[in-house]
Formats: structure tokens, sequence, C-alpha cells
């Protein structure tokens, strides 16, 4: 059993490095808050993994804590562009 999570947990491991990739090229400001959130998820998903396979039942605690600020994060984001467009433009500013 802790052969296929270790395995698990390398495979989260790479989907991190494939998402920090994301966040690093872009294009767009989307991509990169899509790529955030990938590393919220599979943060907790890894830290839950870890948590099983050491059997350090406060990494439950800490994956919880880190899913609430991916949302928050996420909402923040949603915000922003609500408020000034995907551009970052407000809708009182004429386009170019």
């Amino acid at each position: 059993m802790n052969w296929l999570l270790e395995t698990v947990a390398l495979l989260l491991l790479v989907t991190l490095v494939l998402g920090l990739i994301r966040i690093w090229r872009g294009p767009t400001i989307a991509d990169r808050m899509l790529a955030a959130q990938l590393f919220g998820t599979t943060g907790v998903g890894l830290l839950l993994v870890l948590a099983e396979l050491q059997q350090i039942a406060a990494l439950r605690d800490v994956a919880l804590v880190l899913a609430l600020l991916a949302v928050m994060a996420v909402l923040a984001f949603v915000a922003r562009v609500w408020r000034k467009g995907p551009e970052g433009e407000t809708e009182e500013d004429p386009p170019a």
C-alpha cells in the first residue's frame, strides 16, 4: 500500500511542476490563475497522501487550511476581473 501512495505523491509532484511551468509561461492572467488553483488542489491532495504515509494527523489540518485559502484566492481573482475586466480595464475607460 505504501508504494501506491508514494507513486501517487510522485505524480502529484509532477503535476505541480507542470503547473509551475504554466504559471511561468502564461500566456494570459486567467491561465496563471487556473494554474495557481491547480497548486491549491494538488497541494491538498499531496498533503493528504503524505498525512496517510507518515501518519501525521496535523497534515490533514494543514490541507484543510490550504483548501480554504485556495478558494479565497479564486474569489479574489474573480472579484478583480469582475470589476476591471479581463484585460485590467475599468468599465469607465474607453477602449483604445
